[in-house]
């Protein structure tokens, strides 16, 4: 068969496959270490992380092709054995496996042994930690619908993470240009979207010699009608979103301010607020608890004599929030790794429980599972079984 044939029979082929296969599915072809990555990334931006977190691709080559990921709420020696074993070229876990810097790289700890048994088996490693923690459609947020909380939202919003973004553009392309901007992410409010304000004005400006205007005449003032437009912007997305304005926008020099704004961002932050449907007594919560987090034994404040409606919920550490769940006038408040002294504080105003750090974290696998197949249907995505719960309950 000559060369031409070939050419023409594989040509013919690949464009029969996109007509009859869909885009994520010939993706797999290439699919990288940093293409899984970014797609939980784009659902919790590592801007949202706190400072003392270490989300994000951890060890390994982003690079790298990867036809099978691993979940885990935790990575150590044995998940990485598993995962050589099941033959996956990436671990995605919930907590970081280094969470403090390395000063050498031996086998002395289970991290430095980790990494390296890692690393000889070219198996990178990521988490998504603390920014999926404060997304709304994150850990919170899928303990709290399997506890059966329904109205959910932001229990402790985060602040100062939006920017108000302006432009002036002349007005036969202004919705052009808004719209670039809605599409990178701009104009989001609450439950709104597409939102800006824009008000007509004239603008000036003279070009100079080595100019080329859309507008105007090189040395000669000129005034265009315009419009300004006004869009509010996350801060993770405001680069992202100026790029598009830009790209969009007719002007050789686009003139645009953008302004920190003091604003919560009601869909980031920490906890989650929720509604049981029907109210329940506290040893009926509680009860409810132990079967849907597979925990044996739940610690809790005294009991305050109320039902059970209005609950908050952290996984993972969220004594932080208990100030937060008091004033949203939370009954309960669902959490883990309490002090002494946190059980102190509820203070008879709420009934606190700690459900245990793994046990209100473990459905976070889930929760990535479900970033990655809704992008990539037809991807291996597989969950540990390896159990890395550090602590155990010892019953009499």
């Amino acid at each position: 068969m000559s060369p031409i044939i070939v050419f023409l029979y594989v040509n013919f082929t690949i464009r029969l496959l996109r007509v009859f296969v869909s885009d994520p599915i010939l993706s797999l072809l290439n699919m990288r270490v940093k293409n899984i990555v970014d797609i939980l990334q784009e659902a919790a931006p590592l801007q949202l992380q706190e400072s003392y977190d270490n989300s994000g691709l951890i060890v390994g080559d982003p690079q790298a092709a990867v036809s099978k990921v691993l979940l885990c709420v935790d990575v150590n020696e044995q998940v990485v054995e598993e995962a050589r074993a099941r033959q996956c070229e990436l671990i995605v876990s919930h907590h970081p496996v280094i969470f403090k810097g390395l000063k050498k790289l031996v086998p002395a700890t289970f991290v430095e042994r980790t990494v390296i048994a890692a690393l000889r088996n070219n198996i990178a490693i990521a988490a998504m930690h603390t920014n999926l923690d404060n997304v709304f459609e994150g850990v919170n947020n899928i303990l709290a619908k399997k506890l059966g909380l329904s109205r959910l939202k932001i229990l402790q919003p985060i602040e100062e993470q939006l920017h108000k973004l302006v432009t002036f553009v002349p007005l036969e392309h202004a919705f052009a240009v808004r719209d670039a901007m809605f599409e990178a992410g701009a104009g989001h409010l609450g439950n709104y979207d597409a939102c800006s304000f824009s008000t007509e004005g004239l603008g000036t400006f003279r070009a100079n010699e080595n100019a080329q205007p859309f507008v105007g005449k090189n040395g000669e003032l000129h005034t265009e009608k315009e419009m300004k437009i006004e869009v509010i912007v996350p801060a993770w997305l405001t680069e992202k979103v100026k790029e598009a304005m830009i790209l969009a926008h007719p002007y050789e020099e686009v003139a645009f301010d953008i302004f920190p704004l003091k604003n919560n961002l009601p869909q980031t932050g920490a906890g989650m607020l929720g509604y049981l449907d029907a109210p329940m007594s506290e040893a009926d919560f509680m009860q409810m608890i132990t079967k849907t987090c597979f925990t044996p034994v739940l610690r809790h404040s005294p009991l305050t004599g109320n039902s059970i409606q209005k609950v908050a919920v952290c996984g993972g550490s969220g004594a932080f929030l208990l100030g937060a769940a008091k004033r949203a006038g939370a009954d309960a408040f669902v959490t883990s790794d309490l002090k002494y002294h946190d059980f102190h504080d509820a203070d008879g105003k709420l009934l606190m429980v700690d459900a245990g750090h793994y046990e209100t974290e473990q459905f976070t696998k889930e929760l990535m599972a479900g970033i990655l197949t809704k992008k990539i249907p037809n991807f291996a995505v597989l969950f540990s079984e390896v159990n890395t719960n550090a602590v155990g309950y010892y019953f009499k």
